[in-house]
């Protein structure tokens, strides 16, 4: 398994994985803040690929000093393998070159599942941020400068 930054040669896999791993309520709010991410900032959408065949996507943004992992996806038959916990691993590194102070995650609905898994990585119920949901809004104030 190879953890890389997002490339825009990916869009069509990633997009394929979005919908096969996540609900069509979560599909449909992903894709929006994935597109807005991209256009941001696309080293912090972050790619667990296969056989050179793209199996997780995990999608971050930073608000001031502060890192946000806003959502993950695996495909269905690679979950349970470690490909989530490399994603934030990688994710927690990218955060440390740009000097982040803190990382939360985005504990929206959507992520309700694999909460387990960012608690098992040290993220205690007081580094989920329930507000994060529309990362777009918070995340286009911070990056514009508009309030």
């Amino acid at each position: 398994m190879r953890i890389r930054s997002f490339q825009l040669s990916d869009v069509n896999q990633v997009m394929e994985l979005l919908q096969v791993a996540l609900s069509e309520d979560c599909y449909e709010d992903t894709k929006c803040a994935f597109a807005r991410q991209l256009s941001w900032d696309s080293e912090l959408i972050m790619v667990a690929e296969v056989e050179e065949e793209i199996k997780g996507v995990l999608i971050g943004t930073i608000d001031q000093n502060t890192g946000c992992i806003y959502r993950m996806a695996v495909h269905p038959e690679y979950r349970r393998r470690g490909v989530g916990r490399s994603l934030v691993s990688a994710m927690e590194q990218r955060f440390q070159q740009r000097n982040v102070r803190r990382i939360m995650v985005a504990g929206d609905e959507h992520n309700k599942a694999i909460m387990p898994l960012y608690e098992a990585m040290g993220y205690g119920a007081s580094k989920f941020l329930e507000a994060f949901q529309k990362l777009g809004i918070a995340a286009a104030r911070t990056l514009t400068g508009s309030n």
